[in-house]
């Protein structure tokens, strides 16, 4: 018989030891997330088996993690060799994806050779999965195939709050997929549009900032990478407040941002760019013609119509 790897309820994993994500996480004032299956080390254990582990995954990044939340890499492949067991209404999700874009380097311009394909949209679950006790899940992922959907409510919510990833997947040149419904939200895309980019970008650049200034202080290295979005962020916020549409492509400014990804520039460079772009980012807001606040009633007008087509569909 084939050894099954275990591990006790109360066995505490040791530093160092390779864990693997049991579902998608999302990183703390970052527009990313941990998807499931990613692996990481752990780089600091708890003394009690209730206790939060430090885990580093393979960007970099370190997140705080319940035991719930980790599995032994060893168990997890011998797990994914299993037959599956993933519950019939869950794999359905997938089938229920009403919009599907490119985004990410190969949307932005930016891609090289080990560039992934970054999918995303949003699914429209039935009405009976949408009602029951299973609910569903915000967002569902494949690692594998590098794609991730929001469901529709949480789409719009997102869009609403101005989320880099959301408005870019609204104005991604790259579409896969659009149903009618896809296509109504695509023709009134520019009312998610408002002040609120300012808040909103300004507030992902700093936090990456702050992750990369750190960096610098306590590894002496930038993830260069970052700093090219970093940059490529408040470039993209400026263009929303002044031209009234999500630059996804990168025009001018593309050869400067691939030399801060390939390590080309100095960090003091992209930081002195990075402050004209804050004070370029202010004016901008001085100057914006777009609205306080983005079109909420159209917005909810959509998701009403949305969650009454699911029904409907189911009806017939």
């Amino acid at each position: 018989m084939t050894s099954r790897v275990h591990h006790h309820p109360e066995l505490i994993f040791s530093v160092g030891t390779q864990v693997v994500a049991t579902r998608a996480i999302p990183i703390p004032d970052d527009d990313r997330m941990i998807l499931r299956g990613s692996v990481g080390v752990i780089a600091n254990a708890p003394d009690d088996p209730a206790g939060d582990y430090r885990v580093r995954f393979a960007d970099g990044t370190e997140l705080n993690l319940t035991v719930r939340e980790l599995a032994p890499l060893a168990k997890f492949r011998e797990d994914a060799a299993l037959p599956d067991e993933v519950a019939p209404e869950d794999e359905h999700l997938f089938d229920r994806v009403a919009f599907q874009c490119v985004i990410g380097s190969r949307a932005y311009g930016l891609a090289d050779e080990d560039s992934d394909i970054d999918r995303r949209g949003f699914f429209v679950p039935t009405a009976s999965r949408h009602w029951s006790l299973n609910g569903v899940p915000e967002q569902i992922e494949c690692d594998r195939t590098q794609e991730a959907y929001w469901e529709v409510e949480k789409f719009v919510r997102l869009a609403l709050k101005a989320n880099p990833n959301v408005l870019e997947c609204l104005y991604s040149p790259v579409i896969e997929r659009a149903t009618p419904l896809a296509e109504r939200l695509l023709d009134m895309r520019d009312g998610f549009l408002s002040k609120l980019v300012y808040q909103t970008y300004n507030g992902y650049a700093l936090s990456q900032f702050k992750k990369i200034a750190g960096d610098v202080r306590n590894r002496g290295r930038v993830k260069w990478k970052h700093a090219m979005h970093l940059i490529r962020l408040l470039l993209a916020g400026i263009d929303i407040l002044h031209t009234g549409t999500v630059p996804v492509t990168i025009g001018k400014h593309r050869e400067r941002l691939l030399a801060i990804k390939r390590g080309e520039r100095t960090w003091d460079d992209v930081d002195r760019w990075r402050h004209e772009l804050h004070a370029e980012f202010d004016q901008a807001l001085n100057t914006t013609s777009l609205p306080d606040r983005p079109d909420f009633d159209a917005a909810n007008d959509f998701l009403i119509d949305a969650r009454r087509t699911a029904f409907l569909e189911e009806d017939q």
